[in-house]
């Protein structure tokens, strides 16, 4: 089914995402770390979507149900080794094994997926209002094969509609699998079997299709959503999600003490249930929750790495210490590749404490993760830094402090990076992240690094201190500043005769979408430069007091006219704020 995903989803950022919306797509078993921010970014969702993959999980192979295949456990139904008793159902031992090993690996994968969502949902709860999660899936059985109840899978399945109704998330479900026949197919091996077995085969997918769509539905239903079944057109039942968050009602009650009260040492379930005097509608809630408050599910994190840990992975940055974070990747003929993160702290959140000695002290603790497109983390960061100041204690408050993290790049892919700070007089605690793209140089294409901008104004004198605002890492300009920018260019072509390179390089801006400013066209000259694979380009240009206040992209366009097709091309952007 990943083709059609990929595709749905694909078209739901493209068309049905609208400005504001923020948006993760998440992989439940190709790992949670890297791409679980939500974003409004599409560059970041892009490489999400190209990130979902399909994994050899089962027997299932690449359709939607494992293929029919001449079984040498099925000759042993009817053959038992010497002194082997048969399982009750008849199969042979082997048989029943194989079968129980399937089973296991059936509610492991569903049980995860379902502590992915739970995961998610925790981080959705900090959030105001009416949120909502898609769940694609090929589908999970409540039940298993004899019709016993699987345990395992319903109480990750209880789990989640009770933490997901206390976070006031919707969940919605879609068989990914489309409009399925369950009939007999060519991928099928029939040889040797009776009329009657492949009619048996033919009703066990049948009863496969629906079982493991009864656990999308109760799932959806047990948290007011809906399931998205027997339909071709994911893309479409995106399309009816959307509408239906378009209007609902919001209906709450404050239970009395008693509801959270023990009966024989166990929590009770409480239903809820609404009824509509008025005809001919129909109603979709919550059907309960368990007799436990919130407190007790989710205490609020106490200790200093449970903090730090709890603003880690809060799918939005904490704010109790205003930060801002800037990563862009380089490379370099010394160190290789490698993404630089720039963490600004605003020394206003600070807490400084008077020294007998007279110096002034703020105590201060980081944990930075990096992780790598799979979900792993590359790099992590914990210490905890003593900041001693005897007579600049004003300046640093004033201008903040700039916290800087290199982390090597071995291969190509997208990468997140994530650190949140803690001020440990206050426990107040701040985070950001930063999503950056590591290109291949190996491939020999133009390619750009990411761009460093910081701004100043025109007569300010060389040697003047800029404003913390109009930094690298902040990036909040004004107009009537100069926006100085610079970058690498690697794998410019050489021309055979001047052994230099010819390269254009144009600059736009763009506003809310909009292009506000196109420059000319300029040559790139390498000049003195010896290191001609990693060429150093820098600009400059002038903020007019004809900008608008607000969030500007800056883009800088790279065209190597020795290059041919799509290679002649780079591009590579940063983005800032214009302020009054």
């Amino acid at each position: 089914s990943i083709y059609y995903v990929r595709r749905s989803l694909k078209k739901f950022v493209d068309e049905q995402m609208q400005p504001g919306d923020l948006v993760a797509i998440i992989r439940t078993a190709g790992g949670m770390g890297a791409l679980q921010s939500f974003t409004s970014d599409k560059r970041q969702l892009y490489a999400a979507i190209e990130r979902v993959k399909w994994y050899p999980q089962g027997r299932g192979g690449v359709s939607a149900f494992a293929p029919i295949e001449n079984d040498p456990l099925a000759d042993a139904d009817e053959q038992q080794a010497d002194g082997a008793e048969p399982a009750a159902n008849g199969d042979s031992a082997e048989r029943q094994a194989s079968k129980d090993l399937d089973e296991f690996r059936s509610e492991v994968l569903a049980t995860g997926t379902l502590g992915a969502l739970n995961y998610i949902v925790q981080g959705l709860s900090e959030l105001p209002g009416r949120k909502s999660i898609l769940l694609m899936s090929d589908g999970f059985r409540l039940f298993s094969d004899d019709g016993d109840q699987s345990q395992r899978v319903l109480d990750a399945v209880r789990r989640l509609s009770d933490q997901a109704n206390r976070a006031s998330v919707v969940i919605y479900t879609m068989d990914a699998r489309g409009l399925q026949t369950a009939g007999i197919t060519a991928a099928d091996d029939l040889s040797g079997r009776t009329g009657e077995q492949i009619n048996q085969a033919a009703a066990d997918r049948r009863e496969e299709l629906s079982a493991t769509q009864d656990g999308l539905v109760y799932l959806a239903d047990q948290t007011g959503g809906f399931n998205i079944r027997n339909n071709n057109d994911l893309a479409g039942g995106m399309k009816r999600v959307l509408e239906d968050q378009s209007g609902y009602y919001l209906i709450g009650y404050r239970p009395d003490e008693a509801t959270f009260n023990p009966t024989n040492g166990k929590r009770a379930f409480h239903k809820l249930t609404v009824k509509l005097k008025r005809t001919g509608l129909n109603t979709r809630t919550r059907k309960g929750f368990y007799g436990v408050t919130g407190e007790k599910i989710a205490p609020a994190p106490t200790t200093r790495a449970a903090q730090l840990s709890a603003a880690l992975t809060s799918p939005f940055g904490a704010n109790g210490v205003r930060v801002r974070l800037s990563s862009f990747f380089v490379n370099s003929e010394q160190t290789g590749s490698y993404i630089r993160s720039l963490l600004f702290i605003d020394g206003h959140d600070l807490t400084f404490t008077k020294q007998p000695d007279g110096t002034d002290k703020a105590v201060i603790d980081i944990l930075a993760f990096a992780f790598g497109d799979n979900g792993q983390p590359l790099e992590t960061q914990s210490r905890t830094y003593t900041l001693t100041m005897r007579n600049g204690t004003e300046s640093v408050i004033n201008n903040g402090i700039t916290y800087t993290l290199d982390v090597p790049v071995k291969k190509a892919g997208a990468y997140q990076f994530r650190i949140a700070l803690r001020d440990t007089a206050t426990e107040r605690v701040g985070s950001a992240s930063q999503f950056v793209e590591a290109p291949d140089l190996k491939k020999n294409r133009l390619t750009l690094s990411g761009i460093a901008a910081s701004a100043f104004l025109p007569n300010a004198p060389p040697d003047a201190v800029r404003d913390a605002e109009t930094s690298l890492a902040v990036r909040r300009f004004r107009s009537g500043m100069n926006l100085d920018y610079a970058h690498w260019i690697y794998n410019a072509k050489l021309d055979k005769t001047t052994n230099q390179p010819r390269l254009t390089a144009q600059i736009k801006l763009f506003r809310e979408g909009r292009e506000v400013f196109a420059g000319g066209v300029r040559p790139v000259s390498a000049g003195k430069q010896t290191d001609l694979k990693r060429l150093t380009y820098a600009g400059r240009i002038f903020l007019g007091h004809n900008l608008d206040p607000g969030d500007y992209i800056l883009q800088i366009i790279v065209t190597d006219e020795l290059a041919t097709g799509k290679q002649r091309v780079a591009t590579q952007w940063i983005d800032f704020a214009l302020v009054k």
